[in-house]
């Protein structure tokens, strides 16, 4: 029987993404024998799956595709329990392919009843994945966006690996231009996108949540009634302040982040007078991992390599 080192035990995990315990327990089961320890921690996975579903998974990554022929593209977030599984190769492929289904199958759940380019469906890749690495895994959300004629751009940021990473942004524009141009411009809008301090909440100003512009409104409200301003003064204060706030939400009216003079409705007019032909940026997608999800605490693989290192 080979010896059941901490390196052994590490190696296991690393490679299969399951707890330090449970490969030391595997690979003692196995006399060491790596392939078997594998398949052992599948078959035990599989009757666990169904009991990890309500543990809260805020980690995992976001995957992003764009088609052959450059006029489609998707973001999907595959969300996991600890970080440390969104650098685990058999998660992000498994991430990579989801995505490549969101480019011809809409909704979650359609996408996880479609089958993969492996065979089996988006569901079973999953639940394959919650019986090998032991951690609660969900597709959380898709989407995608396509044109006509054009280019659909992909960004995505603090990249995990390729094609997967911590936030996605997914930008369409539509024209009869140079399609390599319009795809460069688009890469440059998704980076706005992703980096601006004031993640935009729609494309333009008809295109905001009424929701949000009242609970906006009310608030402004608030604000400006506790100055002790008359009723009248109030009402043109919250007009100014609401367009104010409209320009630092609404993409099309947001100063561009790599020329601030430049807005990126100005940026799409000069990108038509480039290609010698009108733009219409006609949707983004904006993803970033985990957002509004409750975090798991407690998960500290560092701790659980320190602890195995001080068993063996």
């Amino acid at each position: 029987m080979a010896e059941i080192t901490a390196a052994l035990v590490k190696d296991l995990r690393e490679k299969s993404g399951v707890g330090m315990m449970d490969c030391k327990n595997a690979l003692q089961e196995t006399s060491g024998d790596m392939e078997a320890a594998m398949e052992l921690l599948r078959k035990k996975g599989l009757s666990k799956a169904e009991k990890k579903s309500g543990r809260a998974a805020a980690e995992g990554l976001v995957a992003g595709k764009v088609s052959a022929d450059g006029k489609t593209g998707a973001l999907i977030e595959l969300n996991a329990e600890t970080d440390f599984v969104g650098k685990n190769d058999t998660f992000q492929a498994a991430a990579r392919e989801i995505a490549e289904v969101a480019l011809t199958t809409e909704g979650v759940e359609a996408i996880s009843a479609a089958k993969t380019a492996a065979g089996g469906t988006v569901q079973e890749t999953v639940t394959n994945m919650i019986a090998t690495i032991g951690e609660n895994m969900r597709l959380r959300r898709a989407a995608s966006l396509s044109v006509a004629q054009g280019a659909v751009s992909l960004y995505l940021h603090n990249a995990q690996g390729d094609g997967v990473g911590r936030l996605g942004v997914i930008v369409a524009l539509e024209s009869a231009g140079d399609q390599a141009a319009l795809k460069e411009v688009g890469r440059k809008i998704a980076m706005h996108v992703a980096g601006t301090p004031m993640p935009p909440l729609a494309l333009s100003t008809d295109d905001l949540d009424p929701a949000a512009v009242e609970k906006e409104k009310k608030f402004l409200t608030e604000q400006a009634i506790e100055s002790g301003k008359p009723i009248g003064v109030v009402e043109k204060m919250i007009e100014g302040r609401i367009r104010k706030w409209q320009e630092e939400v609404v993409l099309l009216k947001q100063p561009f982040v790599m020329n601030p003079d430049q807005t990126i409705e100005q940026l799409v007019a000069d990108t038509a007078k480039q290609v010698g032909s009108p733009v219409t940026l006609k949707g983004f997608v904006r993803f970033q991992l985990g957002e509004g999800v409750e975090k798991a605490e407690g998960l500290d693989f560092a701790a659980e390599v320190a602890a195995m290192s001080g068993q063996s």
